[in-house]
Formats: structure tokens, C-alpha cells, sequence
């Protein structure tokens, strides 16, 4: 049977996170299904719908007003109607001050910001909070169709029931495969060795942007984190870029070649690529920026 789906706009929150391998938890906000959303509510949303509804009101009452008008040019208004309109001013003035705080910027008290995925470390930058830590999966590079994308795993899983009939096991750790050899010249060898990651939550942007080439992000945007892209192998299945971080880690200590999902480092290849700018067979950087 053909799946159905339905694009959502969920207008009372701000920041959306996928867990994989995640189920409810009572302090998070959740839906029902098997993949589990949480955003954070912000503190805006009853004032908002208050607003909305004195500017009704203040409307309501000036169209009243003109309706009993047969010459709105002469007309005085009664000190009934005039009490009303300073009222609905006036609240309207106090309104916008609590929602545009002195200088124009929102507060960043309430749950709002961005979340982003720290490829290659166990934590998140300084200042940044941490949603949770975990380690990197994916499909195997073996593996012919299927998922592509790459998954921050937590390492706190609410595991599933059995299930080894489908055959069709996707989900893999991720291995660094960047010998001494074949490894980005800031990043160091930690080949066989499993990636971690952590998913990070910046409260005080709006505004996220990952910048293939660059190690640094554009005037009026701020560092996240830089490194490098890994991927698959350009020989075996499909994987999405990462940007891994430039001091990147390893899991744990151990060291079997147990494959599954690989990071390899990649290089340009000019032709289709502009030469310049870019010049051919040299690493590719990259930085995560906010705003």
C-alpha cells in the first residue's frame, strides 16, 4: 500500500528535533509517532494570541464608531468611545514594550534558538547547551539502497521489540576510516575507531548555516564549530556530508576494523568545479555558523 504523509506548521513553537531510537519522555513535549519530535514552546505564545485579540477589539470598536457616523469629518466621539480607543492604545503601547524589549532584541530568556549536530565530538561548545550525547550511525557502506543520511545516536536508546524477520538491517555505527595516510591535515589518525557526536542547542540564534569551503563564516555571522567533510567512500553506497569537527574524537578506545557506516575525508576534483576559485585534490573545510 502507498504511504500518505501531511506537511505540519506548528505555529506555537520554535526549535524541532528528531531522536532517533528515542521514545516519549514526560518532560519533553512529544507526537505519537514512532520517530519522536520535541520543540521548545516559547514564552510568546499567550501574549501573542492577546495581542491579536485587543487589535480585534480596538477595530471593532473604531468600526462601530464609523458605522453610527453619517459625517466622520464633523463627528465628536462620545467620552464613552473615546475612554475605549485610549484604553485599546494604551494596551497596545504596553503590549509592543514587553514583546520588543529596549533595542529591538527579543528576549532570550524564553526555550527559543537552534539545534545542530556537533559531528565528531562528545560535547558541544562553550556556552552552548547540550540536548544529549551519543555516537554516529548510519546505513553499512556495503549496502546497496536504503538510508543515506547520517544519525546522532544517544546513548541512551529506548530499544524496540525484536524484530529479524524484514532482513534488512540499516542502522551501523560509524567508523573513521582517516589513516595517517588519508586524513584531513588538522585531524588526526583515528582509523577503525567509532565517531560520536552530540546535538547542541544555541538559545541565543535564529538562524543556522553550515558553509561547505570555508573555515570561516561571512561578517555578521558567528562560529558554531569548523572542521572538515567526511562521507562515504566515492567506490561504495551513498552517504551524506558531515561537517566533522577539526578536533575531532574518538568514541572510545576501541580500535576493531568492525566497518558498518565509514567517514572518509574528501578532496575537489576540478572541471565541473571552477578552478579557480577552488584548486583541485585539496581538502575540503567547512564551519557551522549562526545568526
Amino acid at each position: 500500500m502507498e504511504v500518505p504523509y501531511a506537511v505540519c506548521n506548528q505555529r506555537k513553537r520554535s526549535v524541532l528535533l528528531m531522536i532517533p531510537d528515542w521514545a516519549f519522555k514526560d518532560k519533553f513535549k512529544t507526537n505519537p509517532y514512532t520517530c519522536r519530535q520535541f520543540a521548545f514552546a516559547t514564552k510568546r505564545d499567550d501574549k501573542v494570541a492577546n495581542m491579536f485579540l485587543s487589535y480585534v477589539a480596538f477595530i471593532t470598536a473604531t468600526l462601530t464608531v464609523l458605522v453610527q457616523c453619517h459625517d466622520c469629518k464633523n463627528y465628536d466621539l462620545s467620552a464613552s468611545d473615546q475612554s475605549l480607543v485610549d484604553m485599546m492604545k494604551h494596551y497596545l503601547h504596553t503590549s509592543r514594550k514587553e514583546e520588543c524589549p529596549p533595542g529591538g532584541k527579543p528576549s532570550t530568556s524564553g526555550h527559543v534558538g537552534v539545534t545542530y549536530v556537533r559531528w565528531g565530538m562528545k560535547g558541544c561548545p562553550k556556552g552552548v547547551e547540550m540536548v544529549y550525547t551519543g555516537q554516529v550511525g548510519g546505513n553499512d557502506y556495503a549496502n546497496k539502497g536504503g538510508g543515506v543520511n547520517n544519525l546522532c545516536l544517544p546513548n541512551d536508546p529506548e530499544n524496540g521489540k525484536p524484530f529479524s524477520a524484514a532482513d534488512n538491517a540499516q542502522l551501523f555505527g560509524t567508523e573513521y576510516e582517516t589513516t595517517s595516510k588519508f586524513k584531513p591535515s588538522g585531524m588526526r589518525d583515528m582509523s577503525q575507531m567509532e565517531v560520536p557526536c552530540a546535538v547542541c542547542h544555541q538559545r541565543k540564534k535564529s538562524v543556522l548555516l553550515m558553509i561547505p569551503g570555508r573555515k570561516t563564516c561571512y561578517k555578521g555571522w558567528t562560529s558554531e564549530y569548523s572542521g572538515y567533510l567526511l562521507a562515504g567512500h566515492r567506490t561504495t553506497s551513498s552517504k551524506e556530508y558531515a561537517c566533522v569537527d577539526e578536533n575531532a574524537e574518538p568514541l572510545d578506545d576501541k580500535t576493531g576494523n568492525e566497518n558498518g557506516a565509514l567517514f572518509y575525508a574528501i578532496s575537489t576534483k576540478c572541471g565541473s568545479l571552477r578552478c579557480p576559485p577552488y584548486k583541485d585534490a585539496v581538502e575540503v573545510q567547512c564551519v557551522v555558523c549562526t545568526k
